[in-house]
């Protein structure tokens, strides 16, 4: 067993100690302790939400225009404030109670969905003000998502880590792959609305099991919000298994945004598809996702860091290749679901490695810092891949971005090597 799966195993975690006794070191282990269940189970039911209501923004900006640049950017749009006010949000996730912080950011998201639910009943979206909403959304997700990925050490014991975030991947992949099929059929049946006001009332369940959660309270050295995202940047960027993670996530993610931005215009335009295509494709990602996850923890110990990703960044590659020529749906199945296993394999490693290697008390911020830098590719990928299918075509932009991460890989395995396993992995004090 590797270090980054043996850790500290004498210790346990005060906000789940007593509760049950230690569990076995299992794929579902974590679910023996009933705070992680309660949430891990209303966390599903949000995820399905949000689903439901991307699948919604991308397919009616397909309706409202016909530029591939900005149904790229309704991807873009979800992910530029995890940019641009991510490290931000670790910050007031290390200074603040993080059950706050989350309760803060769901009734945010709640508010913004049903105005966007209401908005689009009434037939006032245009594509700007569509792009405006889900860029709220967006900022919502990005104040929630440090608190709540941080908070998940007050949830389980340390040695849990690794098997509650591949768990919580499940959850996020088990939205894609029921979201989309049952946001198809919504949209076929009634219209996007009523995928957009099923996403709002999602948001309640979280908010009640947050509000009956009472975390332990944690030591909490706080710091104006500049100086405090000061330390996170220093300690990110001088910590070299760290530095060599995020290079790694941001070229990763420029590149396999070509998938998730032109999906919509693919089934549209390319495949002549429908709604019901549309959420095909994406369930079938999900459920590359679900069936890839638990072997994750395998996959790392047999193969390292780096060949957990080498293996992911093939299979993009070949997704990526596939999209780009397939003319109906059957030819194109196979790209989602190696598309869903390559994500799973990637970025759950990716996150992951980045826990174990950050200091408890900068937590929040670390993580917000790597999303900041992955889904700041993923956003400059979406808009540069949009743009570059405007200017030539669908399939070039699709196999430029094959291209890009192939040869991105090849480079900075040499320039920034991933860490070995155990490399810069923290003990818990």
């Amino acid at each position: 067993m590797s270090r980054e799966e043996d850790i500290v195993k004498d210790v346990v975690d005060t906000a789940t100690t007593g509760l049950v006794p230690r569990p076995v070191h299992g794929t579902f282990s974590p679910f023996r302790y009933p705070v992680f269940r309660a949430i891990w189970i209303a966390n599903l039911f949000s995820n399905i939400g949000a689903t439901l209501q991307g699948v919604g923004a991308a397919w009616l900006m397909t309706e409202l225009t016909p530029s591939h640049q900005l149904v790229s950017l309704v991807q873009a749009s979800a992910t530029v404030p995890i940019m641009l006010f991510g490290v931000f949000a670790g910050a007031i996730a290390d200074n603040y109670d993080r059950r706050q912080v989350m309760l803060a950011a769901q009734g945010g998201m709640l508010a913004v969905s049903a105005a966007l639910a209401a908005m689009s009943w009434l037939g006032w979206l245009s594509p700007f003000l569509l792009l405006a909403f889900t860029l709220s959304v967006g900022t919502g997700t990005a104040l929630n998502s440090p608190a709540w990925q941080a908070s998940v050490r007050q949830q389980v014991p340390r040695d849990q880590l690794p098997q509650a975030i591949a768990l919580n991947s499940i959850s996020f992949n088990i939205a894609r792959s029921i979201g989309p099929a049952v946001g198809g059929l919504l949209i076929s049946l009634w219209d996007v609305s009523f995928a957009f006001a099923i996403n709002a009332v999602s948001y309640i369940g979280l908010i009640g099991v947050l509000l009956w959660w009472r975390p332990e309270a944690r030591a909490i050295d706080r710091r104006p919000i500049l100086p405090a995202v000061a330390v996170g940047l220093k300690y990110c960027f001088a910590n070299r298994p760290l530095r060599r993670l995020l290079i790694r996530g941001f070229a990763i993610g420029f590149s396999v945004a070509a998938y998730q931005g032109l999906l919509p215009a693919v089934v549209s335009d390319s495949m002549h598809g429908s709604e019901i295509d549309f959420g095909v494709m994406l369930g079938l990602f999900g459920i590359g996702s679900i069936l890839t996850a638990p072997f994750i923890g395998r996959i790392r110990h047999a193969m390292g860091l780096e060949g957990i990703l080498a293996l992911g960044s093939a299979m993009f590659v070949l997704a990526l290749s596939i999209i780009a020529i397939a003319g109906n749906l059957p030819q194109a199945a196979p790209a989602a679901f190696l598309a869903g296993s390559a994500w799973v394999l990637n970025l759950t490693t990716l996150n992951t490695a980045v826990q174990l290697r950050s200091p408890d008390e900068i937590l929040g911020r670390c993580l917000s810092i790597y999303q900041a830098v992955t889904f700041g590719g993923m956003a400059l990928g979406a808009w540069t891949w949009g743009a570059l299918a405007d200017w030539r075509d669908l399939p070039f932009a699709l196999h430029a971005a094959s291209v890009l991460l192939i040869v991105s890989f090849a480079v900075l395995r040499f320039l920034a090597p991933l860490p070995r396993l155990g490399e810069g992995v923290l003990r818990q004090k």
